[in-house]
């Protein structure tokens, strides 16, 4: 009989862990019996991972956040590279986290178990020459987003395009008036979604640019109302005290989670940086994007001339064009944001033009994405079964 497969994961946050868990059911179709265990959240506990330690614990942003809570990581790193090697997996799965994770494969690349990135690092956007150490740490790359495939191509790095899981999970074509009557909101009213993010840090940034944004509108737009999903409970109350602080009048309905069915029943979207401006594209939805960092880890980025890309907002980025407004930290002002928003609700003709951007994008992210990705890892491994 053929030994089981044995696989170590690090997932790092929740989106990590919901990555991790779609990837180990897939893989325990294709490998029945699969062992996994690593670094893992509720959501890959549930689908049978031994846990060794919380996937929460990688939960940082920023270079200098980073910097700060360095001795802990290394020393989370060095245990769980110890259990790896001890355990001698088939193949080891970094899922996103890549500045843990590259270091950690490194070392186990280096000790002869294969390698996995699952979620490419943005080293197309900056730092590219950390795409060097890559040849030496991983042996293949699991990309969300089809022009990264292409940088690795280019730089002779097996990787394979497996398309996005959001877009398997959100449907085409979004019921607006569904999605209004589960969250209490009127029909006939205009709706902003607010999504400021799910980091702790990420979240204190932001709330008073969106309060003050949502305030500025709201003096505006007579009975325009306001929906903000919250990721978790230090989100919302760091938010709602940013609120309470900026725009106490506000037409404000603070939820908890369910941000694509918010998403879904708004008209436009204010949104942080990240996976939020992919989930407002898939529910088809204008936005505008504003990223912050702390001012030192800014200063950095632009001093060193560290930043490549053109654009930060995953729209943007997948389009290679400015589809919706950006704004990096000093950029951020209610009265631009504010009227750029305004500007979407009022012309029905660029919105829909916009939705249909927005779909073939949809369509061309929707790939099966951990099936693609377990089929990519047993390709890797055993590539006559996996044929």
């Amino acid at each position: 009989m053929p030994v089981p497969l044995r696989v170590g994961l690090v997932a790092g946050e929740a989106s990590g862990d919901a990555l991790g868990a779609g990837l180990i059911e897939a893989l325990g179709k294709l490998a029945p019996g699969a062992r996994f265990f690593g670094v893992a959240g509720p959501k890959m506990r549930a689908q049978g991972c031994e846990v060794w330690e919380p996937a929460e614990s990688l939960a940082v942003m920023g270079l200098f956040e980073i910097l700060q809570e360095l001795p802990r990581l290394l020393r989370l790193r060095r245990r769980i590279r110890r259990k790896v090697e001890g355990a001698r997996p088939d193949v080891f799965v970094g899922i996103d986290a890549p500045e843990f994770n590259l270091g950690l494969a490194r070392q186990l690349h280096a000790a002869g178990i294969p390698t996995v990135q699952y979620v490419s690092p943005q080293v197309w956007a900056w730092r590219q020459g950390r795409v060097r150490s890559m040849h030496s740490s991983v042996d293949l790359v699991l990309c969300l987003l089809p022009f990264e495939k292409r940088f690795y191509d280019a730089q002779g790095m097996r990787a394979e395009f497996v398309g996005h899981p959001l877009a398997d999970q959100i449907p085409l074509h979004g019921d607006r008036g569904k999605a209004r009557d589960a969250l209490g909101i009127p029909r006939d009213a205009q709706v902003i979604a607010l999504l400021p993010g799910s980091r702790r840090g990420e979240v204190s940034r932001l709330s008073h640019d969106f309060a003050a944004t949502a305030r500025w509108l709201a003096q505006r737009r007579a009975g325009i109302r306001f929906v903000a999903p919250m990721a978790r409970a230090a989100a919302r109350e760091i938010f709602s005290r940013a609120v309470a602080e900026t725009a106490p009048q506000l037409a404000l309905d603070l939820i908890d989670g369910q941000a694509q069915t918010a998403l879904i029943a708004a008209d436009a979207a204010l949104v942080a940086s990240g996976t939020a401006s992919l989930e407002a594209a898939l529910c088809k939805r204008p936005m505008v994007v504003v990223y912050r960092l702390g001012a030192l880890t800014a200063w950095v980025l632009r001093r060193m001339n560290l930043v490549k890309s053109r654009f930060f907002a995953q729209p943007n980025l997948l389009a290679d064009r400015r589809l919706v407004g950006e704004y990096f930290q000093e950029e951020i002002d209610p009265a631009t944001i504010g009227a750029e928003l305004l500007a979407w609700l009022d012309d029905a003709k660029r919105r829909a033009e916009l939705e249909g951007e927005f779909l073939r994008m949809h369509e061309n992210l929707r790939r099966d994405a951990s099936a693609s990705a377990a089929r990519a890892i047993m390709l890797l491994l055993r590539p006559a079964e996996a044929r």
